[in-house]
């Protein structure tokens, strides 16, 4: 089974794996690899090649209530902002 990487992913686990073992100066590691110095003095110093998951743990909501989406609908109405702008107002103040 093949390798998952995320879409920003410029190394592979074979790739990081070498750069930790190589004894070789960063400035040749980034020009070998073809990526950037900070990249490879992070997986030069870390212990696993497992690319560390980022982003919330708990992801939140991205869909509205029925109440929300009414009340977006009436402030749209009544301002005529675009659409984009109505909602972002909203949930800004939103608390989850």
């Amino acid at each position: 089974m093949g390798q998952v990487l995320h879409a920003s992913a410029t190394t592979t686990e074979a790739v990081r794996r070498a750069i930790q073992h190589s004894r070789e100066s960063l400035r040749a590691l980034t020009k070998r690899y073809g990526i950037s110095h900070k990249t490879v003095a992070k997986w030069k110093w870390r212990t696993a090649v497992v690319d560390l998951p980022t982003g919330p743990s708990e992801p939140k909501p991205t869909v509205l209530s029925s109440d929300e989406e009414a009340i977006i609908v009436a402030f749209h109405q009544h301002t005529l902002l675009p659409l984009d702008d109505c909602l972002y107002t909203p949930q800004a103040r939103r608390r989850d």
